[in-house]
């Protein structure tokens, strides 16, 4: 194992907790121990609570100008691109991904998606004037209204196992560029990637209260920011039965809440863009091992031509390398987890026994006697009823199914309690386009993809509530204020 983050200690208001009970961050690859991370103590989540709030209603950041606090901030991605080596390692490492993936689709493009939000974030406008009819403004004898968009106070950022470093930056760059004070809680298993922001906060000068980073192996401190009354804000990605619960847990203070959960995003081929299928199908599960929540995993063909679709895809998947993630050859690494890895079994047997039929894979591959790995698997799937077709899986299983016309398959997509994401392809883009807009989900691919700063996500329905990145994922983190402004008569 190449050398990791040796930070492995809580950070709480610029101080570094050695105390509590020591967990094991386990390498999905070999089932090997990665770290003993000390757990931070619920009297320390506490206190991190307490001093965001300390540091928010003084003013010591909220109050700064967002040039300057665009500068600190910009100081701590660069101390982020310092610890390149590190940070890749350790999300090899913790997460069980291939090298490829987390160097570049985290590292790298978490941090221009970062600098992109500080930019996005200087280029908006925060005070505004509020269009209100000249009549009303006379018989009010009103001045001038204003709508002023202010931090929303203290924010608890917790984020999943799948793509930690990147999720974290997600969440607190536009927290941060907002002026809120964020307490950032990640999955207990991949933690290790996220203590390295409090010594970002650290060399970056960012003031002490104004970020803290907690661990934890329960979920015990999680419930502590989701209900405690100081805490303004939650900001979660992860399922949707998790959502849920964190909706309830806010409830009583009646937090903000942003929520990205679940998907069962579909790839719609129209009938000209089927050579396209074999990409489409090997971009679901390679290098997350399908375990994205925007994973396309529905791949919805026409019906008559389902059989050639099938082919070409077992041919994809059969060219994808299974292997351990420090291998440059490997395309698709371990699952996080035998727990996850059970439940892609209990899934595949259970579509079996609803009609689908595995066309490739469905088990475990030969040849690894440690880790947590499971083969690419495509299954057919008669109808969208299936487990499969229904139930986010969040493993290396495509369901192709087939449909009879264009209107069958936007029922087909749309016929799913989620709607993060989702897919389309033709050879006629303003075809494909027409179809984009009848899909019920909060983003769309038209014959290609795109992620940005300046480009928003987030879902319909069980997907979550919110956006994150572009503008209105800067608005998320903001109250709206009122100002009307008259003379005193």
């Amino acid at each position: 194992m190449e050398n990791i983050l040796t930070e492995h200690h809580s950070y709480i208001a610029g101080d570094r907790v050695t105390g509590g009970e020591a967990f094991t961050v386990e390498n999905p690859a070999d089932e090997s121990r990665v770290a003993e991370i000390p757990a931070t103590p619920l009297p320390e989540i506490d206190r991190a609570i307490r001093e965001a709030r300390r540091a928010f209603d003084s003013g010591i950041w909220a109050d700064m100008p967002a040039r300057e606090r665009a500068g600190v901030l910009g100081a701590l991605l660069s101390y982020l691109e310092t610890m390149r080596e590190p940070l890749v390692a350790t999300m090899v490492a913790e997460a069980g991904q291939p090298r490829m993936f987390a160097e570049r689709s985290q590292f790298h493009s978490g941090l221009a998606m970062a600098r992109g939000m500080i930019d996005l974030y200087l280029s908006i406008a925060h005070e505004e004037s509020n269009p209100v009819p000249v009549g009303e403004l006379i018989r009010g004898r009103v001045g001038l209204s204003l709508r002023r968009h202010e931090p929303v106070g203290v924010v608890a950022a917790i984020t999943p196992y799948n793509a930690a470093f990147i999720m974290a930056l997600q969440k607190l760059v536009p927290a941060l560029m907002a002026g809120n004070s964020v307490i950032l809680r990640p999955s207990p298993l991949t933690p290790i990637s996220s203590l390295i922001f409090g010594a970002a906060a650290e060399a970056a000068g960012l003031p002490r209260g104004v970020l803290s980073v907690v661990v934890e192996s329960g979920s015990a401190g999680a419930e502590l920011l989701t209900t405690h009354p100081a805490v303004d804000m939650v900001s979660f990605t992860g399922s949707t039965a998790v959502g849920r619960s964190i909706m309830a847990q806010a409830a009583p203070t009646l937090k903000r809440v942003a929520l990205e959960l679940g998907g069962k995003s579909a790839q719609i081929y129209l009938d000209d863009a089927l050579g396209k299928v074999a990409t489409g199908a090997a971009a679901v599960i390679a290098g997350t091992a399908g375990q994205a929540c925007v994973a396309a995993t529905r791949m919805l063909v026409p019906r008559e031509r389902k059989d050639e679709v099938l082919e070409l895809v077992s041919r994809a998947y059969a060219g994808l390398v299974v292997g351990g993630p420090a291998d440059p050859s490997t395309t698709i690494g371990p699952l996080i987890s035998s727990a996850q890895r059970q439940r892609c079994e209990r899934i595949v047997d259970r579509a079996v026994d609803k009609g689908a039929t595995v066309v490739r894979g469905g088990g475990r591959p030969t040849g690894f006697p440690r880790g947590y790995y499971f083969e690419p698997t495509v299954l057919d799937v008669p109808d969208n009823g299936n487990p499969a077709a229904q139930e986010e899986i969040f493993g290396p299983i495509l369901s192709v199914l087939g449909y009879r016309d264009i209107d069958d398959a936007v029922r087909i997509a749309n016929d799913s309690p989620y709607g993060l994401s989702g897919q389309v392809y033709g050879g006629d883009p303003a075809a494909a386009t027409h179809v984009a807009r009848r899909l019920r989900t909060g983003a769309v691919n038209v014959n290609t993809a795109l992620f940005s700063a300046y480009a928003p996500s987030g879902g319909y329905k069980q997907s979550g509530l919110g956006r994150e990145r572009g503008p209105d994922g800067i608005r998320a983190f903001q109250e709206v204020k009122h100002l009307v402004i008259g003379e005193l008569r």
